[in-house]
């Protein structure tokens, strides 16, 4: 019967044993501050064995650093003991609903969602916060002090003389925001499915920065393209050259699978297509019939004039040119009525058809019919009828992006959800064209500054408005399209664990005190808290369905049928223990404390041993 370690998944320690298994040689033990044996990595004897020549020192080589960076990658290592809490009171529609809103420092919650999410996600989408060159909201524990950047960057001495000229807009700025991005993208990579795609909002601050990071986590052979979005309908007046675009950068999780899908054809493209000469194949349209040849060569087989059935008059490609078919081809097309000829000129052209055209176009890397940013400002104001926040971006311009990378049961994440823009996309996409797209919304509970219209309103923090906007957009389309597609959200929140320290550290206690815990668990905490907990922890998704069933009238929680059967309750009898085991589940979990005495936890190894022998037990 294994014991839960209820903490986030050790990325740390993994990377570790892999590292082990391959070069055993290289581990070696060094003996930390509280006096502690811990195995660690020898890497200068790493370097040699992943290097045929004798490795001395360091030597340059391409890459990004700056201050910090090695902190940030310890970050996105580093275990938490932290939890996802559920907030039913807030949530929608919670026992049908498969979508996730989450409120919580998105870096807790990434590490909360490694197991659970690993390989799922098809589609991220993010605005990070641009880098202006003020503090951000995403105060990590490694963020340094002007002075300690100062210092380690090399721009002060060791008597804090300045060594040059360095003004607060330089480079610190760029350090905060790397490192503060850099974990967050090195943990979403690993939710994202091979097939899965994601899209970056970003300025002129940190593009290049943004690339070569994004370069280093997804690797550069899996970027796949930067996409400019107009923002403004007319360029600024306060500038010589007026900016007004902004970057979108696109990244596969492999690029030889990416799976990336067309835009609608609209209307007015499809109207193009006529049938003046009631061709039975229905509309075409005239496309031209010469080509430049094969490597800007002409291709002599190519050349050669088109009779004019009528005239008999003889057309030649343009000069140097050819035509797309050789001969033999052409004839083909010719007595299957698909070349026509023009009635000014004669000269032939090929018919294409609509029926056999793409079933859609592709997405330009320009994108001009995304909505303008005062666009999205109107969006919320005419959900709230106040300016309730201050830039998201227009749904227009990411339904476009969520077409292109999701499609029909796609989870797509978002975990700078802000006003949940994506959210309210994700929903007008699905009424759209019936697919069933999941989202996971992740926003820190920021508050609301205290004379904005949000504050005036009642709404406390961004969360708050985020999932009212939900609410209000769910309302929004489905009077408008009355489309039965999933308009709730169950709602989390990050907390720390449900678990005393005596659950993790107890050698740091004292008898004395372990005495006096009559349990492990935390007391403000239910069964719900707990249960969640549990999940992530098996790596179960937070949208599976959940239901409780009373035995001898204590509660016993069943997570997507049999899947995982959960009773938190202490002291159990013999008889709901046998009848928890009747249900074959693929995965059972007890309290320490369910169980009276050893006897009892005997009996119930022997009990699923003999009704299910493929269950998975396991305590808190």
């Amino acid at each position: 019967m294994d014991k839960l370690t209820m903490k986030s998944f050790n990325k740390e320690q993994f990377n570790i044993n892999a590292i082990a298994q391959l070069f055993p040689n290289v581990m070696t033990e060094v003996r930390s501050d509280d006096g502690e044996l811990t195995r660690v990595i020898d890497f200068d004897l790493l370097k040699q064995e992943l290097s045929t020549h004798i490795v001395e020192g360091e030597k340059e080589r391409y890459q990004l650093i700056w201050p910090g960076k090695k902190e940030a990658i310890r970050q996105a290592n580093h275990p938490i003991d932290k939890t996802l809490r559920p907030v039913q009171a807030d949530s929608l529609g919670w026992e049908n609903t498969q979508n996730v809103y989450i409120e919580g420092d998105n870096l807790d919650v990434l590490k909360l969602l490694q197991e659970s999410y690993l390989n799922k996600i098809k589609c991220i989408y993010i605005d990070p916060p641009y880098n202006t060159g003020n503090d951000f909201i995403y105060r990590d524990d490694y963020r340094q002090t002007s002075e300690q950047y100062a210092k380690e960057s090399g721009q002060v001495d060791e008597e804090g003389i300045r060594l040059f000229q360095n003004t607060e807009s330089n480079g610190r700025f760029h350090s905060d925001w790397l490192t503060m991005i850099f974990p967050r993208l090195k943990l979403a990579r690993n939710l994202l499915n091979e097939q899965g795609v994601i899209f970056i909002s970003v300025d002129d601050h940190e593009i290049d920065n943004l690339k070569k990071v994004c370069n280093e986590i997804f690797g550069e052979m899996n970027f796949i393209e930067q996409l400019v979005w107009k923002r403004r309908a007319t360029p600024p007046n306060d500038r010589i050259i007026g900016r007004n675009h902004e970057y979108i950068v696109v990244y596969a999780k492999n690029a030889s699978q990416v799976q990336l899908f067309l835009q609608p054809r609209s209307e007015e493209l499809n109207a193009r297509y006529r049938n003046p000469d009631h061709d039975p194949r229905g509309r075409w349209v005239a496309s031209d019939l010469s080509a430049n040849g094969k490597g800007g060569r002409l291709v002599k087989s190519c050349v050669y004039p088109i009779l004019h059935p009528h005239t008999g008059e003889g057309f030649m490609p343009p000069a140097n040119k050819c035509w797309l078919y050789n001969k033999e081809k052409m004839d083909e097309l010719l007595a299957d009525g698909r070349i026509g000829f023009r009635e000014n000129s004669g000269a032939p052209y090929l018919k294409r058809y609509l029926s056999e055209v793409r079933d859609g176009v592709t997405l330009p890397t320009i994108i001009e019919n995304g909505g303008f940013s005062f666009d999205s400002a109107k969006e919320v104001k005419a959900l709230f009828d106040k300016d309730m926040f201050e830039f998201p971006k227009p749904t227009s311009l990411l339904k476009i992006l969520l077409k292109t990378g999701s499609v029909n049961d796609d989870i797509v994440l978002d975990f700078f959800s802000g006003s949940a823009s994506t959210a309210d996309a994700v929903m007008q996409l699905n009424a759209e064209d019936g697919g069933n797209r999941k989202y996971i919304m992740v926003q820190l509970a920021e508050p609301c500054a205290d004379r904005s219209e949000a504050r005036r309103a009642g709404y406390e923090t961004i969360c708050d408005i985020g999932k009212d906007r939900i609410r209000r957009a769910a309302r929004k389309i489905k009077a408008e399209t009355e489309a039965e597609i999933d308009y709730g959200f169950r709602v989390f929140r990050v907390d720390f664990s449900n678990m005393k320290d005596a659950y993790y550290v107890p050698e740091q206690l004292e008898q004395q005190f372990l005495l006096d815990l009559e349990s492990n668990i935390k007391e403000d905490r239910s069964s719900e808290d707990l249960l969640i907990q549990v999940m992530l922890e098996l790596g179960l998704e937070l949208s599976l369905p959940i239901e409780i069933k009373e035995i001898e009238g204590r509660p016993v929680y069943r997570v997507a049928g049999n899947l995982l059967v959960c009773c938190f309750e202490e002291r159990i009898t013999r008889n709901m223990m046998k009848e928890i085991a009747s249900e074959m589940p693929h995965q059972a979990v007890f309290l320490d404390c369910s169980f009276a005495n050893d006897a009892d936890r005997i009996y119930v190894e022997e009990l699923f041993q003999s009704l299910s022998s493929g269950t998975e037990i396991k305590v808190l």
